[in-house]
């Protein structure tokens, strides 16, 4: 039964010396008097409906536990991805689960079509129900905002759009349609939805929080987790149409400090309750069948090894009866763990490890834990009862299985009519002074700007790919760009449309839409230092532009949170929050531009999910407009002018400093190599937040750039970091050159321990001597070496450093 919107929304709307230092990834100590165990009296009770399982099932779940050998019960806590798997290796190593990471495509394409999934799907069940137990794996992927990872899916607008709507009723029926659309693919479990409350807008996936509210986030987890599975019944699988939902990321992932992906909840316990805990005792009480637990910390403790947590709150106090799985390699990051070697995240209380790459040496080292008695028996069997009863609940167990992978649910028009329609209630209306929308019938409308027909900008992170930034119309054609939407909405009405993404005309138009925002993004690479929005140069030229002759200005914001853009706020005549809204463009026409009785199809019904900042500081104190905020066209309104001022540091040093970043070359900044050198995307610490580089041949990268002026931290004596790890040492020379001039470093390499992660610090005064210039800096970085060596680099930038330390070998 479906949750109602109007009778659910009563209960939340509101209006120095070159050095090398191991550096080992564990979280911060907590504070001595920080609280690290939770006293489960404070939290909320739940249960997980009785029609999870029933006596039949827990029944034949003994008697098969009873049967399986230590090696096939291990097996099934651990899941690995396609990418480092294949199903030939499930006869030696009988594992229980597989996983389709952010970047992982069937037999490595990247946009395999739902047939080819299900094929792919099919292979590993197959090979799983003749190996070991006969137990099949259990297949999930991170179908975040409809069926992401598939080209002609149906993409709905990400969770802070869904927020912006605030319809319960709307949020089951996307549910169902993404539930149906990920069985069509054969696969059945999603690691969705994200039920976190993000506090802090910096961090880079706030655009997967519905909101900052947790009454919101509330009653939309017990209704997207109807959605996706259906209503439980007792001694009945789902149907083949439902899926798994997984509530996550438990807990408080949008809670850390800096707003810092992975990073720490230094808060109270009671905060971390009413903030951060809201959303699961709906999902469990609506019968979620997984959790996921958190990357993050609470006051230093990791939530993969925080038993107090999974086990004493989670699965006793909340009566969470489903399966508890890791986020990718998480428990490697618990103390005194590695990705290949963790008994206390089991012993905490999870279930299934996720362990994309590392299965084989956990698998290995998961055996040696039991059979020492480092996991306890019951332990272990608790663990895989648990998994199997989510594998009976979903249909797969028995003699006649569910059978999933109808390809005709991906993209279908009932669904694509959907998005469409939850685009239109997803945009937030900011400003409309004189009425300059809805745009009239008749006019004559410029569609500019680098979003205006740009798919990845407007679908964001997370699709087709995990970061999003290769997404394409091509990928979905049957969707739309938003120029192109709102180009075939006026056309219609009889205006003219004309789309150019630098903003030339040949005829004055009488409004001009512009359609900008973040580029795509998902974890680490979202994370931001403020909340300062800068257009690209050409676009504040080409709104400079508009307004000196007279033409109105429509901004049509794409972003995963609100940003301060104060300056492009008072040069818009309407100013429109519209997220990430997806691919069905037509959904932001519908609500932009006046049909043909001069009224647009439909009117802005979007509140604001959480307060938009008054200036680029963050959290924000004083909001320049505030959670719940949104007009309509029913409301005349004149915007007085707002805050410029960003209030914090906006100058270019900080951009001029950073060369790498988790692994990837931020703007203004790009990488060339020559064809000597390979390099992938590798996890260091957390999923690909490096990048490593293989010299196959005696050859060099270079980080290039524009002339930047460093020549302060020159005269303030600051070093040059490199955040690595050597995988595989040189053999000779190794030429670390900035700005021109190259310093020998193979001495200093050489003394680095092979395999572990390191800083290394060099002065900048130390290439000043060898003839660095650094009033105007364009290549930063450039590294050559000889044939052999094998290097990651996680991040390089410039930083304050102790005077008085030495320099590296030699100079060129």
């Amino acid at each position: 039964m479906r949750l109602r919107g109007s009778m659910a929304l009563m209960a939340f709307v509101s209006a120095g010396c070159v050095s090398a230092v191991t550096h080992p990834v564990t979280a911060k100590p907590a504070a001595p008097s920080a609280t690290t165990t939770a006293n489960v009296a404070n939290w909320p009770m739940a249960q997980s409906p009785a029609a999870i399982t029933d006596k039949k099932t827990e029944d034949a779940i003994t008697a098969l536990i009873s049967k399986m050998t230590l090696e096939q019960k291990v097996g099934q806590i651990i899941q690995a991805d396609i990418s480092a798997i294949t199903p030939e290796d499930l006869k030696q190593y009988p594992l229980g689960s597989i996983l389709a990471g952010g970047n992982s495509g069937p037999y490595g394409d990247e946009r395999a079509d739902a047939a080819k999934w299900a094929q792919l799907v099919t292979a590993f069940r197959d090979a799983s129900r003749t190996s070991g137990a006969g137990i099949p794996i259990l297949f999930g992927v991170d179908a975040v905002h409809g069926h992401s990872n598939l080209p002609q899916a149906t993409i709905f607008p990400h969770n802070i759009g869904l927020g912006a709507a605030r319809d319960v009723d709307l949020i089951q029926r996307i549910g169902k349609a993404t539930a149906a659309e990920i069985s069509g693919s054969g696969i059945e479990w999603t690691f969705a939805p994200t039920l976190a409350a993000p506090q802090d807008l910096r961090w880079g996936r706030t655009y997967e929080g519905y909101s900052s509210d947790p009454a919101l986030i509330a009653a939309y987890a017990g209704a997207m987790t109807i959605g996706l599975q259906g209503n439980l019944v007792a001694g009945a699988p789902l149907d083949a149409t439902h899926v798994a939902a997984t509530a996550k990321h438990f807990l408080a992932d949008g809670g850390t400090m800096d707003g810092r992906d992975q990073g720490d909840a230094q808060i109270s316990e009671s905060e971390l309750v009413a903030k951060h805990a809201q959303g699961y005792p709906a999902s469990i009480n609506a019968g979620a069948l997984t959790v996921m637990a958190s990357f993050s910390s609470w006051n230093g403790v990791k939530h993969h090894g925080n038993a107090s947590l999974l086990t004493d709150v989670l699965k006793n106090r909340m009566g969470f009866a489903g399966l508890v799985v890791g986020d990718w390699n998480g428990h490697g990051q618990v103390a005194g763990c590695s990705a290949t070697d963790c008994a206390a995240a089991i012993n905490a209380g999870l279930d299934l490890f996720m362990a994309p790459d590392s299965w084989k040496g956990l698998f290995a080292s998961t055996l040696s834990a039991v059979r020492e008695g480092r996991i306890p028996a019951a332990r272990l069997d608790d663990a895989v009862r648990r998994i199997v009863r989510v594998k009976y609940k979903l249909g797969l167990m028995g003699d006649a299985p569910t059978v999933r992978g109808q390809t005709s649910l991906v993209g279908k028009q009932e669904h694509l009519d959907l998005a469409r329609e939850a685009v239109s209630k997803s945009l937030v209306l900011l400003k409309n002074d004189d009425g300059v929308l809805p745009i009239r019938n008749g006019s004559n409308v410029l569609i500019a700007g680098s979003g205006a027909d740009n798919m990845a900008m407007q679908a964001g992170g997370w699709t087709i790919s995990w970061q999003g930034t290769d997404t394409t119309a091509a990928d979905f054609t049957n969707g739309q760009t938003i120029g192109r939407a709102i180009s075939e909405a006026v056309k219609t009405g009889g205006g003219t449309a004309n789309i150019s993404a630098t903003g030339m005309f040949e005829k004055k138009p009488d409004v001009a839409i512009i359609v900008l925002g973040e580029k795509p993004y998902a974890e680490f690479e979202g994370d931001v230092p403020n909340l300062a929005f800068r257009p690209q140069p050409a676009e504040e030229e080409m709104i400079a532009r508009f307004k000196a002759q007279n033409i109105p200005v429509v901004v049509l914001f794409l972003s995963g949170r609100p940003m301060f853009a104060g300056k492009l706020i008072n040069q818009a005549d309407a100013f429109v929050a519209a997220w990430l809204p997806g691919t069905q463009g037509r959904g932001v026409a519908d609500v932009l531009v006046a049909g043909a009785n001069g009224k647009p199809l439909r009117d802005f019904t979007g509140r604001l999910p959480f307060n938009w900042p008054e200036d680029a500081r963050s959290p924000i104190d004083t909001p320049l407009f505030p959670i719940g905020y949104g007009l309509n066209y029913a409301q005349s309104s004149k915007l007085a002018p707002v805050n410029e001022d960003p209030r914090v540091d906006m100058s270019s040093l900080t951009i001029a400093t950073q060369y790498f970043v988790r692994g990837k070359v931020p703007a203004p900044w790009n990488l060339q190599m020559d064809g000597s050198i390979s390099a992938r995307a590798v996890d260091m610490s957390a999923q690909e937040d490096a990048r490593q580089f293989t010299w196959n041949a005696d050859g060099a990268f270079v980080v290039n750039g524009p002339a930047v002026d460093l020549s302060k931290p020159l005269k303030e004596d600051w070093s040059l970091l490199i955040d690595w790890r050597i995988d595989q040492p040189a053999t000779g020379p190794v030429m670390l050159s900035f700005s021109g001039a190259a310093l020998d470093i193979h001495t200093t390499m050489r003394a680095l321990p092979t395999g572990v992660p390191t800083q290394t610090r060099i002065p900048l005064r130390c290439f000043a001597a060898a003839g660095a210039k650094f009033d105007a800096v364009g290549s930063p970085i450039r590294v050559q070496a000889v044939k052999g060596l094998i290097a990651t680099i996680r991040n390089v930038h410039i930083e304050t450093t102790k005077k008085g330390a030495a320099c590296p070998g030699k100079t060129r």
